[in-house]
């Protein structure tokens, strides 16, 4: 399956997640949190740097990696405190992680993190260059979602940012990718 198939597929996934989504809120009694007011009401308002990487973490760990972008500017990771399932938006929020979406999913994708790239950044690829425009015709470049259950391995996420809810223990990571590399987050 290409790259452009298995984004598609991605796309219209969480395209009909959202629309689940958005009927079941509909029908949801009032006390379930919403996008604006995630299910961690503990959590605080900013998320504490690793001293170790290979320190547990109690909450959600959070990664961000450039990979093939070679950009580092926006590398980080830190532990969010979490104390219940949190959404993804919410968890990227408290660490200090900024989202820009793209025009057709602002708020399920990532375009860029911590301004990464750059509107004016040239991304080398196979076919030569290209820039992010966020506009949802980027094939060959862009940040994927990656979870790890707290006892697993890295699966590619199956909702998007404004829908997939975070249990503590687990992982989050945006990994930016070029032509298919990295195909996983490391270890």
């Amino acid at each position: 399956m290409t790259l452009t198939k298995i984004r598609t597929a991605a796309a219209s996934s969480l395209a009909a997640a959202g629309l689940l989504l958005t009927l079941a809120a509909c029908s949801t009694p009032a006390a379930t949190p919403s996008a604006s007011a995630p299910a961690s009401s503990a959590a605080p308002s900013s998320a504490t740097a690793s001293a170790n990487a290979s320190e547990p973490c109690t909450g959600v760990k959070v990664i961000v990696d450039s990979g093939s972008l070679e950009q580092a500017a926006a590398d980080t990771s830190v532990c969010v405190p979490v104390d219940g399932p949190t959404l993804a938006s919410a968890v990227l929020s408290d660490a200090e992680v900024k989202i820009e979406g793209t025009a057709k999913y602002p708020t399920s994708f990532a375009c860029r993190v911590n301004g990464v790239p750059a509107a004016d950044f040239d991304i080398k690829h196979k076919g030569g260059t290209i820039r992010e425009v966020c506009d949802d015709k980027n094939t060959v470049s862009y940040w994927a979602l990656w979870v790890k259950p707290a006892a697993g391995t890295w699966g590619y996420a199956q909702e998007g940012l404004d829908s997939l809810k975070l249990n503590p223990g687990e992982s989050l990571e945006l990994l930016y990718t070029v032509d298919g590399e990295p195909a996983a987050p490391a270890a």
